[in-house]
């Protein structure tokens, strides 16, 4: 069973290796003379006076440097970076934000006053370019309320992510109280040519909730939010600067289809859903394994994900006797903080199993394409049919800890948390599920 954990590490380094962002905006975006193709759009660069590049997420030094390279030889252009670290080689006309994730800081909120200050100064002549990756939502953010403060804003944002609304009723709600948020940056350059191309951790269809969607029509509305705030009690959370300018009923609605400001933008996919699981699928089939692929628990509750993916992975075990099998499975599952331990949704989905999988000759693994999960230092976690055992002969209570919301400290003490590093891309949460014959 050990080998399981191991061959579970093994299919996630090699996904992780094949997802090369520079490379695939290379392949995606490419310049012939002076003009550029991006997908099916082509535009010619005298058509332009300037370009400006707004790269927001956990992917932007990437997505960065792949644009350069489409580009060369190397056109010039001004612009704004917000990402969780400095680059390490920076492009000359940028501006660089080492901003704040999962919590907005000082330098999130400077990095939204930069884009909408460089945004605002964008006219017909203008080419914006805006490179968006998940984590956008925090690395970017700045309140429509003027009265707010940073602290004011960090506070909602907790409140948010830590009150058991799905991911997308969180970004309805921010597009509602941000300036920065549900197409406001289009529509701060309503005259200028923009693209946007992404790396998404959303699924197809709901590209708006990347980022939180600067740059797209909005399909939510302010009803919506309302509801959200609501449903979670969330107006009692809020901050009292908030809360009065909710109370004043001073939330307008975002902008939405059919709006000038995306009169002249478009929108391309980099890096998706199937730029995930193609690589994983491969990787499992390669080592042996009859091989099948889910996306159907996107945003369940973590612990409901757990049986529904595991009873999948018991199906697969019967149709295939004899043979080793594998589930792929992406997305973000649903896991409300109880306590205040270390660890994220995808420890947490492991540690959901650790009971579950106790004896059988299976192993879990769960991960963050971007290296990080929740408020730890690791990307996930991975477990097999010992693990329970092992656990209790140190002294670890999985149900224990799982209700702190502790997960990665479990599975620190055992060996088993995933530690990657920052990977600088972030497509969706990566969960694979391997059964021996």
């Amino acid at each position: 069973m050990a080998d399981l954990k191991q061959i579970a590490r093994q299919i996630l380094h090699e996904t992780l290796a094949a997802i090369d962002i520079p490379a695939t905006m290379q392949r995606k975006l490419r310049r012939q003379g002076t003009r550029i193709v991006c997908g099916e759009k082509t535009l010619d660069l005298k058509d332009f006076e300037k370009i400006r590049v707004v790269a927001v997420g956990k992917a932007a030094h990437a997505m960065v440097e792949g644009l350069v390279f489409a580009l060369a030889p190397f056109v010039g252009f001004a612009g704004a970076v917000a990402a969780p670290s400095l680059p390490k080689k920076p492009v000359p006309g940028l501006k660089y934000f080492a901003a704040g994730h999962p919590t907005p800081n000082e330098q999130s909120w400077k990095a939204a006053e930069a884009i909408l200050a460089l945004l605002r100064k964008c006219d017909a002549k203008t080419l914006v370019i805006f490179l968006l990756s998940g984590g956008g939502s925090a690395l970017m953010e700045l309140p429509l309320d003027a009265k707010q403060t940073l602290e004011d804003v960090q506070h909602w944002h907790k409140a948010l992510v830590t009150c058991g609304a799905s991911i997308d009723e969180i970004n309805t709600v921010r597009k509602h109280l941000s300036a920065v948020k549900g197409g406001r940056l289009a529509a701060t350059a309503p005259e200028a040519t923009k693209i946007t191309l992404a790396v998404s951790d959303v699924p197809v269809g709901k590209e708006s909730a990347l980022a939180s969607g600067p740059t797209l029509p909005d399909p939510t509305t302010a009803a919506d939010a309302k509801r959200v705030m609501k449903e979670y009690a969330l107006g009692n959370k809020f901050p009292l600067a908030l809360q009065k300018w909710l109370k004043d009923e001073k939330m307008p609605e975002t902008p939405k289809p059919g709006d000038g400001a995306f009169r002249k933008s478009s929108f391309s996919l980099t890096l998706g859903m199937d730029d995930l699981l193609h690589p994983a699928h491969h990787a499992a089939e390669a080592l042996g394994f009859v091989t099948c692929c889910d996306n159907s628990t996107d945003e369940w509750p973590v612990e409901k994900a757990a049986e529904a993916l595991l009873r999948q992975l018991a199906e697969l075990r019967v149709m295939h006797r004899g043979r080793r099998v594998a589930l792929i499975a992406d997305g973000e599952v649903s896991s409300p903080v109880t306590g205040n331990g270390i660890g994220g949704r995808n420890s947490a989905f492991v540690l959901a199993c650790v009971e579950k999988i106790a004896g059988e000759k299976v192993a879990v693994l769960s991960a963050g394409t971007d290296g990080i999960d929740g408020n730890s230092s690791g990307a996930g976690a991975v477990a097999n049919g010992r693990t329970l055992e092992r656990a209790k002969e140190a002294g670890l209570d999985p149900r224990d800890f799982f209700e702190r919301s502790d997960a990665f400290t479990f599975f620190s003490r055992l060996g088993d948390a995933i530690l990657t590093g920052r990977t600088g891309n972030n497509l969706r949460d990566l969960r694979i599920l391997l059964a021996d014959r």
